[in-house]
C-alpha cells in the first residue's frame, strides 16, 4: 500500500534522512524503531506532508505522491496520531474530530448531529467510552489519545501513523488499543507503529524496519528477530545489559532526607520513609497510587493534610518548591517538556535556570563568560549531545533533553535527585546512559528517589523499593526481595496504614 524509496533530508548542514526506504502493506502493524534522532518523526513528517525531502518518492497504491501539506496527505488516506497530542483542549470531541473539515449544508449551516453521529459510530468502533460533549481537557490521557486515534479514522485513513501511542497509557489501556490495532489489521488499514518499548513490537507488530543515524539499516519480520538482535540494529553495538551493576547491599547509610509523615489526605494512608546518601530509593506502584503526588506534596506543590519531614536531622516544611531547591532537592518532572524546559530557549538558558545567582557581577550584571563555563562543563558532565550550548532544545533528542535537565541540577549542587519517569519516551541506548549516570551520581555522594512504571527499571536500579497503594507506602523492600514478584503482591494486595 505505501512505498518510500530513498527518501533524503537535509536541514541545513545537518543530514536528518539519507537515503531511507520504507515498504508497509495494507493489513499489517509496521513498526518502525531507532533511537531518538534516527529521523523517524522526520520521515512521518514527510508522510503527512509538513516537510518536504530533498530527493525520494513516495507511492501509494502504485501512484507516486508528493504531498505540499498535511491537507493532501490527508485526502490521500494518510492519517497521524502524534506523540504529543494536537487536540484543543476547550473543544470537545465531536469538535476536535471534525476541526477544519466541519460537515455542513449546502447552505454553510453546521450539522452538528450528523457530526456527533458520526463521530459516536466510530467511538463504538473502537469500543471505548467517551464523552462526547465533555472538553477533552477533562478527559484522561488514555480517553483523549483513543479521540487522536478517533480523528485518524474519522479521515477515513487507510494509512495510520501512531506515534508513541502507549507513553501514557496503564497496561489495561495498552492491551485494548491493541486490540482496536487487531481490528483496524483486519479491515486493510496499513498501520506504522513507533514504540520504544520492545516487548510491544513482538506483540502486536507483523513486520519491523530499523533506522540508524538516519539510515536505512533493515527491514525484517518479526518472527526472524529477537529483542538483542534488534537492540544492535538500532544502536550499532550489542548491550547486554542496560543496567549499571548496583553496588554492594549496605547497612543503613546516612539519612539524607526522613519523611516521618506525610498524608495526602485526611484520614488516608500516612507515607513514612528514608532517603540515604548515596542510594537510589525507588517508587514503585500502579498509576494512581499515589507515587507522584507524595513527592510533590513533600516538595510544597501538592496539598498534603499532614507533611513532617527533616533533611540531616532538621526539620523543614517547604511552602512551595523554591524553598526545596534552596535546600538541595532538585526534580526531574514526568513531563520534561511541560514541566521541566523551556523547550523555545536555547541549553544554555535551561541550565542557566534557578542559577543566575551564581552569576552575578558586582550584584546587578551577569557574568556571561562564567555561565558559559559552567554550563560547557554541566553539559560535559553528563554528556549532552549538540552542537553547541546556544542549540535550542527543541532540537535535542528525548534523552538529551532529559541530560540538559539533569545538568541543570547538577550546576545547582543538589544533594537530592528526584527522577519521575526519568526514560519515558527515550531509546534504549539513551536509557543505559541516563541509567549510568544516576549510578556515577550516587557514587559521588548524591542521593536519588526514582518514581517509574516500568517494573524492570525499579528492579534494575533501585537499592531499596518504597511499594505504593490508594495513596500511600505499603511496603519497603531491599536486597533479595528487589523483585518484581514481591513488588507487585504488595502494590496489589498491601494494607494501607491509616492515621489513628
Amino acid at each position: 500500500m505505501l512505498q518510500l524509496t530513498g527518501i533524503k533530508k537535509n536541514f541545513g548542514p545537518v543530514t536528518v534522512l539519507r537515503g531511507v526506504d520504507l515498504q508497509v502493506r495494507a493489513g499489517e502493524v509496521h513498526a518502525l524503531l531507532g533511537e531518538n534522532g534516527a529521523g523517524k518523526s522526520t520521515l512521518m513528517k514527510i508522510l503527512c506532508g509538513i516537510v518536504t525531502p530533498d530527493a525520494g518518492e513516495i507511492r501509494i497504491d502504485g501512484q507516486a505522491c508528493r504531498f505540499a501539506s498535511y491537507h493532501e496527505a490527508i485526502a490521500a488516506g494518510v492519517g497521524v496520531v502524534f506523540q504529543e497530542f494536537s487536540l484543543i483542549p476547550y473543544l470537545d470531541a465531536v469538535d476536535n474530530m471534525f476541526l477544519a473539515r466541519e460537515l455542513r449544508s449546502p447552505l454553510g449551516l453546521l450539522q452538528r448531529a450528523a457530526m456527533k453521529r458520526r463521530a459516536a459510530q466510530i467511538i463504538a468502533q473502537l469500543g471505548v467510552e467517551i464523552p462526547l460533549e465533555v472538553p477533552v481537557c477533562k478527559l484522561s490521557v488514555a480517553q483523549q489519545q483513543f479521540v487522536e486515534i478517533a480523528k485518524a479514522l474519522a479521515l477515513d485513513a487507510r494509512i495510520l501513523v501512531l506515534d508513541e501511542p502507549t507513553a501514557t497509557l496503564t497496561p489495561g489501556e495498552v492491551e485494548h488499543l491493541f486490540k482496536v490495532m487487531r481490528g483496524l489489521r483486519e479491515q486493510g488499514v496499513a498501520i506504522i507503529f513507533i514504540s520504544h518499548h520492545l516487548e510491544e513490537i513482538f506483540e502486536i507488530c507483523d513486520r519491523i524496519t530499523v533506522l540508524r543515524d538516519g539510515a536505512y539499516i533493515g527491514t525484517c519480520a518479526v518472527s526472524e528477530v529477537d529483542q538483542a538482535r534488534l537492540v544492535e540494529m538500532m544502536v550499532g553495538r550489542r548491550i547486554e545489559n542496560c543496567f549499571p551493576p548496583k553496588p554492594a547491599a549496605a547497612a543503613e547509610g546516612d539519612v539524607v532526607l526522613e519523611v516521618q509523615a506525610l498524608q495526602l489526605k485526611r484520614n488516608g494512608p500516612v507515607s513514612r520513609f528514608q532517603l540515604w546518601r548515596g542510594e537510589i530509593l525507588g517508587f514503585a506502584g500502579l498509576v494512581g497510587s499515589g507515587r507522584t503526588e507524595t513527592v510533590l506534596a513533600m516538595l510544597g506543590a501538592h496539598p498534603a493534610a499532614q507533611c513532617k519531614l527533616s533533611m540531616h536531622g532538621v526539620p523543614l516544611r517547604f511552602a512551595d518548591p523554591a524553598q526545596a531547591l534552596q535546600a538541595g532537592i532538585g526534580l526531574l518532572p514526568e513531563s520534561r517538556k511541560e514541566q521541566g524546559l523551556i523547550t523555545s530557549f536555547p541549553i544554555l538558558h535551561n541550565i542557566s535556570l534557578n542559577n543566575y545567582g551564581k552569576y552575578r557581577a558586582g550584584g546587578l550584571f551577569l557574568d556571561r563568560r562564567r555561565e558559559a563555563e559552567a554550563t560547557r562543563i554541566a553539559m560535559q558532565r553528563v554528556r549532552v549531545k549538540a552542537p553547541d550550548a546556544h542549540a535550542r532544545v527543541d532540537t535535542l533528542s528525548g534523552g538529551n533533553q532529559q541530560k540538559v535537565v539533569i545538568a541543570r541540577w547538577i550546576n545547582h549542587n543538589m544533594q537530592v535527585l528526584i527522577f519521575d519517569e526519568p526514560t519515558r519516551g527515550i531509546d534504549v541506548g539513551a536509557k543505559a546512559e541516563i541509567y549510568q549516570l544516576m549510578r556515577e551520581f550516587t557514587a559521588q555522594g548524591y542521593s536519588i528517589i526514582m518514581i517509574s512504571s516500568e517494573l524492570p527499571e525499579v528492579v534494575g536500579m533501585s537499592d531499596r523499593v518504597c511499594v505504593f497503594k490508594g495513596g500511600g507506602i505499603v511496603a519497603t523492600v531491599e536486597g533479595d526481595a528487589v523483585t518484581a514478584e514481591e513488588i507487585m503482591t504488595h502494590a496489589t494486595t498491601g494494607r494501607l496504614h491509616h492515621a489513628a
